[in-house]
């Protein structure tokens, strides 16, 4: 587990060590089967996993990214960036493409799992299941990592957690636990998924009152819940910039109030946050069909 945390030359021998992933999954998947998923093995297990995907994008072998990136030199004829696999380095931006991610294998191998739908339906199966905050955080977190990108991979990670696994409620439980961590990474993972332009429907529906109902009434006390505040505000702002519909969702459950109160505090511990909330308030207003409604 220290070792998984050592950087990247230690996260590629971790990943090319032939039957290593393959016995942390075993693992875990035992573990889950015996009803088990509070020992600290696998705690440890899931906290290197969560290691081993940071940054898995960028850090793809060529024999990996030349299948899963390569339609992209077809779609992106006007990519001014040299090589096939350009795409993996760009800054992330707050919308995904929607390309899809060639079929995945039936039985996954080493580095192959770290994005397969069997690993994913692991974590959210111990999100779910787990009380160990520990081990919560880290599968949220392996999520986090694998949504945080702009290509294919991260695309199809996104439809299987909010589509092919149902995972929005065992997600959205966690907006409401005691832990600062767990709720944090709770919301990062759901400011990733809803860049996702084509999910913005589903995951508004189902966890943007959560988001709202955890919004801060006033200045919070910590350095983490300015973090959290700033990704909530994104993550709102994600699903209601082109919804009037999220937009007025939003609304009825209570959260212009607060993103006012928010975006007018300009102490410079909370600007993050401010810059959120006064980005999302702009783009509400761009709503014209809502103006009456704000007024009131």
């Amino acid at each position: 587990r220290n070792m998984s945390s050592a950087g990247p030359e230690g996260r590629k021998k971790m990943r090319e060590c032939d039957g290593l992933i393959d016995s942390l999954v075993y693992y875990i998947q035992g573990a889950i089967a015996d009803h088990k998923p509070n020992d600290k093995a696998t705690e440890n297990c899931v906290c290197i996993l969560h290691n081993l995907s940071y940054q898995l994008e960028l850090e793809l072998p060529d024999r990996y990214a030349q299948n899963i990136y390569m339609q992209r030199r077809n779609i992106s004829t006007d990519d001014k960036t040299p090589g096939c696999f350009g795409t993996r380095s760009r800054k992330v931006k707050e919308k995904q493409q929607d390309t899809p991610l060639p079929e995945e294998k039936s039985s996954p191998r080493g580095v192959e799992s770290l994005w397969h739908s069997t690993l994913i339906r692991i974590y959210l199966s111990l999100i779910a299941k787990s009380t160990r905050n520990y081990t919560q955080e880290a599968s949220l977190g392996a999520l986090q990592n694998l949504t945080a990108g702009t290509g294919p991979m991260p695309f199809a990670v996104a439809q299987t957690v909010v589509r092919k696994a149902n995972g929005l409620p065992s997600i959205r439980n966690m907006l409401h636990v005691s832990n600062p961590t767990v709720r944090k990474t709770a919301v990062s993972l759901l400011r990733n998924l809803s860049r996702n332009t084509s999910l913005q429907s589903d995951i508004a529906r189902e966890v943007l009152p959560d988001l709202v109902s955890i919004l801060p009434d006033s200045v919070p006390e910590s350095d983490i819940a300015y973090e959290t505040t700033a990704s909530i505000c994104y993550t709102l702002y994600n699903l209601t910039h082109s919804s009037s519909h999220n937009a007025r969702l939003l609304l009825n459950t209570g959260g212009l109030p607060k993103i006012i109160t928010i975006s007018m505090n300009d102490s410079n511990t909370f600007s993050r946050a401010s810059r959120a909330a006064s980005l999302l308030l702009y783009s509400l207003w761009s709503h014209t069909d809502l103006h009456s409604a704000y007024r009131k």
